[in-house]
């Protein structure tokens, strides 16, 4: 097991590593797993944006890489233990190191610095990969969001919860990526209080877009949220449930025209 001493020394790689470790992305979408990715119209062709998704699994990182398809700086908790079969991703990569319950200065730096390259940077708002569905997002992304002027992407994965499991009973594991439409910046201004609020008001809105990109049974915190079906036409398609059998999940498209820190 890998801890926060070593962790912490962890940097991005450059951006033509971080490009090239793309194509092995690729290889997991086309041969280890099944992979649907909705919404990749979403993300902007080029110029810096916040990409924020769900965390469901230790292996979410891969599957982001594969759907974004441009160099990522992700942001990644340091204050943790990480299993060494898990390591391969984060030394293959690497990452801005996070500390959740105090974001330091150097990251916020060094984050700023990637978003001021024009990249995209990575980010899991919920700070952990524990749970089965949503959970009250820390404020990390809206902040970085707000300080840099640079749109946050709302993104959703699942499956890869289950993809070891799968893998292992000889069933390809089936994983589903969808892309919301991106909203912000915000301009953020008052009081410590006031800023506060309006940042956590930002955050609510943030996991309830990714909420929309779930099935209801993954919605978590959110579930029940009645803008959901509004984030949801906004994005232009349903997510599939995740409860369907792999070969039977169809996705079912609208018809409408889509009009505290990590």
């Amino acid at each position: 097991m890998t801890g926060p001493d070593f962790l912490k020394t962890l940097t991005p790689r450059p951006g033509w590593v971080r490009k090239k470790l793309g194509y092995p992305a690729l290889l997991l979408g086309a041969v280890l797993a099944k992979i649907k990715v909705n919404g990749r119209r979403h993300l902007p062709k080029k110029g810096p944006c916040i990409v924020a998704a769900n965390h469901f699994s230790y292996i979410d990182p891969p599957f982001f890489k594969y759907a974004v398809q441009r160099p990522i700086s992700f942001l990644a908790a340091s204050d943790q233990e990480i299993e060494w079969f898990y390591m391969w991703v984060p030394l293959l990569y690497g990452f801005i190191p996070t500390n959740r319950k105090n974001l330091a200065p150097s990251t916020i730096k060094t984050a700023r610095k990637a978003l001021r390259r024009g990249e995209i940077l990575g980010i899991f708002p919920e700070g952990a990969s524990t749970s089965p569905s949503l959970r009250i997002p820390k404020n990390g992304a809206v902040f970085l969001s707000t300080l840099e002027k640079v749109p946050i992407v709302p993104m959703a994965i699942y499956g890869a919860e289950t993809a070891w499991e799968d893998f292992f009973l000889g069933v390809r594991p089936r994983v589903h990526i969808n892309i919301g439409k991106p909203f912000g910046p915000f301009d953020i201004t008052g009081t410590k209080e006031e800023k506060t609020k309006r940042m956590t008001n930002v955050g609510y809105e943030m996991i309830s877009r990714i909420a929309a990109l779930l099935p209801e049974e993954k919605q978590g915190v959110c579930q029940g949220e009645k803008t959901i079906a509004t984030y949801q036409k906004e994005n232009g398609f349903f997510p599939a449930s995740a409860k369907l059998s792999p070969r039977f999940v169809s996705y079912t498209h609208l018809t409408l025209p889509t009009s505290d820190l990590v």
